[in-house]
């Protein structure tokens, strides 16, 4: 059995896409997630 790239089913390429979507998600959400902590961290410091 060969591993083909495209399926001939429509779906595969909606799932395809929205397993992009869901990992450009994580990306976003982990970049700001690191500049509320670095935010928080700046502020616990300058508030001694």
């Amino acid at each position: 059995m060969g591993n083909k790239k495209k399926s001939a089913c429509p779906e595969h390429g909606a799932d395809e896409e929205l397993i992009d979507t869901l990992i450009a998600i994580s990306v976003v959400a982990k970049k700001l997630a690191n500049k509320v902590r670095q935010s928080n961290e700046r502020r616990e410091k300058e508030n001694g």
